[in-house]
């Protein structure tokens, strides 16, 4: 595995700070309410295999990605979000465009993306950019191809390193093909998301955030060590987010759900390798910024307890506490699911980390006794086995014991209560 270079690791995520530079519109402004419809947070520039251990570009030179997402919420006029978080210097997008996915990296039209009206923009390090407004037409779960040309030399390429979905980009020094519609040009496949980081429409829906590590992510393990992942998940938008959003549109009820999950993310900590920023860390970035958000709905700490060194529950209590307070404090709804079982589990179980299923019931015994959040989404109780109820019950089980399954997170989708949810939000969300 790849280390994020001190530098960026020191300045972005000891600070958390992460500036957006939003270019103004032609219109001058904000003529409606943006909402997010698609997000995925910024993991790290420097891991070069993504979670089935495939290639995963770092560096680019003079050639072109072709990202497909998938938006849970439909529109007609859309803006990107791009990043160069982890990126060693400034990055200049050549040129951007958008399409719905044929079939690979197959598009419909293309329809230009522009920045300040321009067609190019040049974003610093550790900096995101927003577009401006684009005409595009489609629906939930309809698939967007984001085509972004680099021009030149560029280390540090800024990732999710789990999407859990198949994307493409082209060989270096093949210039700009964002234009394309057909899939020659483009020969490799990844199951990283380079740069994109949201999709928000001009809607008078809300956003619900996600947010949380691997199991919000919806990573499915293919081995007992969880890596690689199973691939043959990919694609399906089968993440516990994607169930909720399917109950909501069922429901009728105007809620985006979109996803702040981060493999191996920890609340207090990082490894500094592709598990990102920490939960507190990015929290404002990822959770309270996300345009449209309502409310946040935070499943974290496992990690904490498997992978960090020394945390005990009054940590991690602390920990929900702050960010409780700073959803507050923005205006903005938290609720709080409980930590899932993984007794029996290599990674974060008893046997590399002996205290972790002790302290996993003190935890989950105050979220669900504490009074400070808006609500509890009890997700222990909805995967345990009841047999023996430190275990995820194996019909909900990845085969490395920690994720859920896809049946799993199916469960998951459905044990979260839909009115707590639709609450009214404690203040009105930006445009």
């Amino acid at each position: 595995m790849g280390v994020r270079s001190l530098v960026v690791a020191c300045v972005l995520v000891a600070s958390g700070l992460f500036p957006v530079r939003a270019l103004a519109a032609p219109d001058g402004g904000c003529p409606a309410r943006w909402v997010a419809s698609w997000t995925a947070s910024p993991t790290d520039g420097v891991v070069p295999f993504d979670a089935s251990l495939g290639a995963v570009p770092t560096t680019l030179d003079d050639q072109t990605v072709r990202m497909v997402i998938t938006p849970h919420l439909g529109g007609s006029s859309v803006r990107l979000r791009l990043s160069n978080r982890f990126g060693r210097g400034p990055l200049t997008f050549g040129r951007v465009t958008i399409a719905p996915q044929a079939r690979g990296a197959a598009t419909g039209a293309q329809v230009p993306v522009t920045f300040g009206g321009s067609a190019s923009v040049t974003v610093p390090a550790g900096e995101d950019v927003v577009s401006d407004a684009a005409p595009l037409t489609f629906g939930a779960f309809v698939p967007l191809a984001v085509s972004i040309y680099v021009p030149g030399r560029f280390d540090g390429a800024t990732k999710h390193w789990n999407a859990n979905a198949t994307s493409y980009y082209a060989d270096p020094r093949t210039g700009d093909r964002t234009g394309r519609t057909g899939p020659d040009g483009f020969p490799n496949e990844t199951l990283s998301w380079l740069f994109v980081t949201g999709l928000d429409v001009r809607s008078d829906a809300r956003a619900v955030v996600a947010f949380g590590d691997s199991i919000t992510d919806g990573f499915v393990g293919g081995t007992p060590f969880a890596i690689p992942a199973d691939r043959s998940v990919a694609d399906e938008n089968g993440r516990y987010p994607d169930g909720l959003q399917r109950r909501l549109d069922a429901a009728g009820l105007g809620i985006s759900v979109v996803n702040a999950g981060i493999g191996s993310n920890q609340l207090l900590g990082s490894l500094g390798l592709m598990d990102g920023p920490s939960g507190l860390d990015r929290f404002r970035t990822d959770a309270l910024e996300v345009p449209g958000a309502s409310g946040v709905l935070v499943l974290e700490g496992i990690n904490d307890l498997g992978l960090g060194i020394g945390v005990t529950p009054a940590d991690l209590r602390e920990g929900y506490v702050e960010l409780i307070g700073r959803a507050h404090a923005a205006g903005k709804r938290i609720w709080l699911g409980t930590l899932t079982p993984a007794a029996n589990a290599l990674v974060d179980g008893t046997l590399t980390a002996p205290n972790s299923e002790r302290y996993r019931q003190e935890i989950n015994a105050w979220i669900r006794t504490q009074n400070l959040a808006d609500g509890v989404v009890d997700f222990d109780a909805a995967l345990r086995d009841p047999s023996d109820p430190s275990r995820l019950l194996p019909a909900y089980a990845s085969p490395d014991n920690l994720h859920p399954s896809p049946a799993g997170y199916e469960r998951m989708a459905a044990a979260v209560p839909l009115d707590l949810l639709d609450a009214a939000p404690t203040a009105p969300s930006r445009c």
